[in-house]
């Protein structure tokens, strides 16, 4: 009796384990999901997150064709070909200049240079890496987003 008891321990502390060990693979790979973008012949990379809109914007890189313009003082804006799956999304914490978002309610992808808030139907999409000085050019401009890692 005492043997099977210790056997399903075994049985139930290697099932945990096994689970936490896929979900930690799964963070990992999601953490190095990188992307490049790149206008006015200058280039910078980003982070993507983990959440099922970033997934499904990974899945349509490379996308070329793409123009970058101008939106308010805090942004600028490009409008994809399709609208992004909005599974997940909600209200997020910790905006800051750098990030990249998803509107939904409009299919455009928001990079923002200067503070915002969250508002309804916005779904960060990941950060930019570093210096996100090239999005306070003035100007519209071809764009391209590539899958690098």
């Amino acid at each position: 009796m005492r043997s099977s008891f210790i056997t399903r321990r075994a049985a139930l502390q290697a099932a945990l384990l096994t689970l936490g060990l896929a979900r930690s693979t799964h963070a990992q790979g999601a953490a190095s999901m990188k992307i490049r973008i790149s206008f006015n012949g200058q280039t910078m990379t980003a982070a993507l997150e983990d959440n099922p809109s970033a997934r499904d914007f990974a899945s349509m890189l490379p996308l070329r064709h793409l123009t970058i313009d101008n939106y308010a003082n805090n942004e600028k804006i490009s409008y994809l070909p399709r609208k992004l799956t909005e599974e997940g999304s909600g209200p997020f914490g910790n905006e800051q200049p750098g990030d990249l978002c998803y509107y939904a309610p409009w299919g455009n992808l928001a990079f923002f240079h200067a503070g915002y808030r969250w508002s309804r139907g916005l779904i960060r999409l990941g950060r930019i890496d570093g210096s996100f000085d090239l999005l306070q050019t003035r100007g519209q401009f071809p764009l391209q987003i590539d899958l690098i890692g």
